[in-house]
């Protein structure tokens, strides 16, 4: 089955199995952002921390529609 959703630019299709591969590359990348977020606060680098805590917001933001785009498809 195909799903259509917008993605905020323009409209999408994906199957289930993409939108599942979709949603494990995003909870990798939240995972490795995390990580880098950590090192920065250790440096002090607070402003790049402040962009990292918006890419965890859009990553997030990403997540909860994809989820919401499964479970509407069951």
């Amino acid at each position: 089955m195909l799903i259509w959703f917008w993605n905020g630019e323009r409209w999408m299709v994906m199957n289930r199995n993409e939108i599942e591969k979709r949603m494990e590359e995003l909870k990798s990348d939240y995972i490795r952002i995390q990580g880098d977020m950590e090192k920065l606060e250790s440096l002090g680098k607070n402003s790049n921390v402040a962009y990292s805590e918006k890419l965890l917001e859009e990553i997030e933001l990403e997540l909860k529609q994809l989820r919401k785009m499964l479970n509407s498809a069951v």
